[in-house]
């Protein structure tokens, strides 16, 4: 008889109804039981003993970017290279978060730009009147692209630069994310070091006066928001990319132009076990339910580091006071043969 997985011990119902049984026993016996299988509190077994979920991408990928458009889940990653010397971006799809259909390359910046030819970094989507935006960055700049359809292959829709340096807002200009709000205002929040927000114009290539500057304590870089129950979450990535303790944290606030407020033990995805260099995420609610899922990368396994990373799933879930509670990435986030989540059509 096998022991239990670390999902089943989670689950507290490893085996069927053999472990359930056993758990029970052990439970009244005491420590005298406590050496049987399944007997422990998952909490207190060392993490590194357990494989951790599989990266749901092939290859060596980050900061991916997750959307739904109509019926279909997509991911738009950074495509990992030695010391981040990207120049492409591609995109996968998937019904349910279960199957992923790599559907090629969305844009290549030594050939679709002008002012730009590397460092092809940390990608985000958004969709507008029929038309979708692919916001990037390139060169430590920003840039915008467009098309007609989800796939691309996308068009620089500006020649240039959408944000680049400037020394009235430090920091460096990357990890664009747009957040289209439920009065359909549009913001652009990107930076590393610190946080800023623009707010879009209607054409989602303009905007619509100066940045305004958000920055949390302790934030680096990966900003991601998501509104819930009339509140705005603001996340971030922690530390550094290439650091074993990369990690992610959030704050809340009324207003998409902040300010934020960090609450307490506000670390809500951190190394575990294997797992390690947990960050740059994104994060998307089924729609018509209160049901998220986290998309993040960890350094690969085995033998990734900052430059070898790989694109991983997890549930996240929020506790009654609206708290997002800690994302375990030993967890994965369906069991063996489930059908997933998938999406239906109003």
């Amino acid at each position: 008889m096998n022991s239990p997985t670390y999902e089943e011990l989670l689950a507290g119902r490893s085996g069927g109804a053999f472990w359930g049984r056993l758990v029970a026993v052990v439970l009244l016996l005491g420590s005298s039981c406590s050496s049987l299988p399944g007997a422990t509190d998952p909490a207190t077994l060392d993490p590194s003993a357990f494989d951790p979920p599989a990266p749901i991408l092939e290859g060596f990928t980050a900061d991916p970017n997750a959307v739904i458009f109509d019926d279909t889940y997509y991911v738009y990653p950074t495509s990992d290279r030695d010391r981040w010397l990207t120049t492409d971006f591609s995109v996968w799809s998937s019904k349910d978060l279960v199957q992923w259909k790599n559907e090629g390359l969305v844009l290549d910046v030594t050939r679709d730009l002008k002012w730009a030819n590397l460092r092809a970094w940390a990608p985000a989507m958004s969709r507008r009147d029929g038309r979708y935006f692919f916001y990037f960055c390139a060169d430590q700049r920003i840039g915008v692209a467009t098309h007609n359809a989800p796939t691309g292959r996308f068009a620089d829709a500006l020649g240039r630069p959408l944000i680049a340096p400037s020394q009235a807002f430090p920091g460096q200009p990357i990890d664009p994310y747009v957040f289209i709000d439920d009065d359909d205002e549009a913001y652009l929040y990107y930076g590393q070091g610190n946080l800023y927000v623009y707010k879009l114009n209607r054409d989602m290539i303009s905007f619509d006066g100066p940045p305004r500057n958000l920055t949390p304590s302790h934030f680096n870089e990966g900003v991601f928001v998501i509104k819930r129950q009339g509140t705005y979450y603001f996340m971030w990535s922690e530390h550094d990319a290439r650091d074993a303790s990369y990690q992610v944290a959030y704050g809340v606030s009324k207003s998409p132009l902040g300010p934020i407020e960090v609450p307490r033990d506000n670390v809500i995805l951190q190394k575990r076990g294997q797992v390690v260099g947990t960050g740059h995420h994104s994060v998307v609610q089924v729609p018509g339910t209160d049901r998220w899922y986290m998309f993040y990368h960890r350094h690969a396994i085995p033998k990734g580091n900052g430059y070898i990373r790989e694109t991983c799933l997890a549930r996240m879930e929020f506790d009654i006071e609206g708290r997002i509670k800690p994302v375990d990435p030993l967890a994965p986030a369906f069991s063996v043969g489930s059908s997933g989540e998938p999406l239906s059509l109003p």
